[in-house]
């Protein structure tokens, strides 16, 4: 048996390249000096870490997928992306149209990806949300007058989700959709404030899985692969006002400010969460791995949002256009609709797609909204933080999930809210997109990090079009 001294060298000698290589892979662990003949790993905690201990056992720390694990702001965005409101607007476009505006979410995926990769990396290189940076690099008033109108739209768009929950529900269930909307205001509300961090993300992650409801009722209908294939190749341009519109509702739907202040605040917010990473104008070799991490999840993030998008379409376009239900004026309307085409299944999981995704946007449009009001006026931010650390930023999630639960109970008409939510998000998201290809590019905020040639034309293509679709909403508005 080997000396006591020798033994520890042994296991010092394993240990070391071992925590290195842990620590390639995106896993941080401190070394602390342990009594003679023991060794281990301890990993750095964090401020609201779920688990309650800042011990773990590397022996029996379970694997996880490593794809999994790059995967966050990113995922969550882009399934948030899908939320009971986006999904009525698929639904009209299938229902309306067919498969006409199909090709539409095909176009618009290399601009989400670029326009979302440029927020991530904003966050990441800086240590500071959308807001924050404009905030620092503009003068306080461009800070708010992107910032409120962002928190007016957010709030109309949370009460017409919370209400499309209620009567999901009550399709499923019966009852009263407004003890529903209650409830999952309720809900949504403890996920932010009562949920540490890292469990609070886990659960948005499983969330997302709610849109996979939308892929099997795609595959209960009867849909014309050829029709759809032909109309995403070859897209069939029409001048109809009509069609211009929801061509716009689209655009609009898949573009959204809110989702670039989420992402861009999430990487910061991570950057408090994982031991050892920092922002990277002050630690730039952490730079290519962290710009990999941005790239795929975003990539993947957005492909899950897209091809939701369009499974949504494509379910209406192959059951509700040909029987001459056109007219959809919510994602409820749709699932009603496709119970006698496509039979009780599809209006089921219709309706729990409309739960699931509803449960994931509405914390996501609450907590970009704080995010945005809350380093705009320089309050401590992030979930991370205890509810006590950061008491404004709670405060405004909890006051804009309950002023869209009241939204409910009034007289207000949820569609003709949302409309003007669309304008509000469309003028708004212009200058936004404007401002946030300059902080992109400009060496004194992004130091090397700026982006380079294909990003920058693919986030200015992205920010025309939107231009484009914004003149042509109050173009057919007229």
């Amino acid at each position: 048996m080997l000396p006591a001294r020798c033994r520890e060298q042994q296991i010092d000698s394993f240990v070391h390249p071992v925590a290195r290589t842990f620590q390639k892979c995106g896993a941080t662990f401190a070394w602390r000096a342990l009594p003679p003949g023991e060794a281990n790993l301890v990993a750095e905690p964090s401020s609201r870490s779920a688990s309650g201990s800042a011990t773990r056992d590397p022996v029996v720390e379970p694997s996880k997928p490593r794809l999994l694990k790059l995967l966050g702001p990113g995922l969550v965005t882009g399934a948030s992306d899908d939320d009971p409101s986006g999904i009525a607007t698929y639904s009209q476009a299938g229902a309306q149209f067919g498969y006409a505006a199909s090709w539409s979410l095909v176009l618009t995926y290399p601009l989400m990806v670029a326009i979302q990769i440029i927020s991530a990396r904003v966050g990441r290189t800086t240590g500071h949300g959308l807001a924050g940076n404009i905030a620092r690099c503009h003068p306080r008033w461009v800070a708010y007058a992107v910032t409120v109108p962002l928190l007016i739209a957010n709030i109309i768009n949370i009460g017409a989700d919370l209400g499309a929950m209620g009567d999901a529900l009550k399709l499923l269930v019966g009852g009263s959709n407004r003890v529903y909307v209650v409830m999952f205001g309720a809900i949504c509300i403890g996920l932010q404030v009562l949920l540490a961090y890292k469990r609070y993300v886990a659960v948005l992650k499983w969330l997302s899985l709610a849109l996979l409801t939308y892929v099997a009722a795609l595959f209960v209908t009867k849909v014309d692969w050829a029709a759809l294939a032909w109309s995403i190749a070859l897209p069939k341009l029409s001048f109809d006002p009509a069609y211009l519109s929801i061509l716009v509702a689209i655009f609009g739907t898949t573009i959204s400010p809110y989702l670039f202040f989420w992402q861009a605040s999430q990487e910061a917010e991570d950057l408090k969460e994982k031991p050892g990473e920092r922002p990277l104008i002050g630690h730039p070799e952490q730079a290519d791995p962290a710009r990999e991490r941005i790239q795929l999840d975003t990539a993947i993030g957005m492909a899950i949002s897209n091809v939701i998008a369009l499974a949504i379409v494509t379910t209406t376009a192959a059951t509700l256009n040909p029987a001459g239900l056109t007219d959809i004026q919510s994602s409820v309307d749709a699932a009603k609709a496709l119970e006698p085409i496509a039979g009780s299944f599809a209006k089921v999981i219709f309706a729990v797609g409309i739960l699931g995704t509803g449960i994931l946007a509405v914390p996501v449009l609450a907590g970009s909204a704080a995010y945005a009001i809350g380093e705009t006026a320089k309050w401590p931010v992030g979930l991370s933080r205890e509810p006590r650390e950061a008491k404004a930023f709670y405060l405004a999630v909890s006051i804009a999930t309950a002023i869209g639960v009241a939204l409910n109970f009034t007289e207000v008409d949820p569609i003709r809210a949302l409309v003007w939510s669309a304008i509000v998000n469309g003028v708004v998201a212009v200058p936004i997109m404007v401002i946030l290809m300059l902080l992109a590019a400009d060496p004194k905020i992004m130091k090397q990090f700026v982006i380079g040639p294909i990003l920058k034309t693919l986030g200015w293509i992205a920010t025309a079009a939107m231009t484009a679709a914004i003149i042509g909403m109050l173009v057919t508005a007229i």
